[in-house]
C-alpha cells in the first residue's frame, strides 16, 4: 500500500505535529475495516490522535483510498475548529478521488517531482509495493 500526502496536507501535518507513523496507523486501521466514516466513492474520514492525547480530541482527516493499492491524505481539521465537512466539500472530494485514484505511475511521479504529492515513508523506505 502506497500512502501519499498532498501539498496542503503536508503543511497541515507539519503545523499540527502529525507524524507519518500516525498516518500509516490510520491507513492500517482502514485496511482492517476500522473506518470512522465511509463517504463513498473512495473517500473516507479517519480520526487521528493529537500527539499525547486520544482520537476524540484529535484531528479528522479525509483520505482518498483504494484498498490494497493507494491512499491519499488530502484534508484535515481539528474537531475543535469545525464539526464536519460540508456536503459540497464531500462531493468535491469524491470527484477528486475518481481522478487521483486513477493516476498512472508516471503521473504520480510527475506530481511527486513537482512537489504536489509527497509519499509517506517508513524507516527511510517508501511504504509501497
Amino acid at each position: 500500500m502506497r500512502i501519499f500526502k498532498n501539498a496542503w496536507f503536508v503543511r497541515f501535518a507539519r503545523a499540527q505535529n502529525i507524524s507519518d507513523e500516525a498516518l500509516r496507523e490510520a491507513v492500517l486501521r482502514a485496511e482492517s475495516g476500522q473506518v470512522d466514516a465511509y463517504l463513498g466513492g473512495g473517500v473516507i474520514k479517519q480520526r487521528l490522535p493529537r500527539p499525547g492525547q486520544g482520537k476524540s480530541k484529535g484531528y479528522r482527516t479525509i483520505i482518498l483510498i483504494r484498498e490494497g493499492h493507494r491512499a491519499f491524505f488530502v484534508y484535515g481539521f481539528s474537531k475543535s475548529d469545525r464539526d464536519n465537512i460540508r456536503k459540497n466539500e464531500e462531493e468535491q472530494f469524491k470527484k477528486m478521488a475518481k481522478h487521483v485514484l486513477g493516476l498512472s505511475e508516471a503521473q504520480l511521479n510527475i506530481l511527486i517531482a513537482n512537489g504536489q504529492l509527497e509519499e509517506v515513508e517508513s524507516n527511510d523506505e517508501k511504504v509501497s509495493k
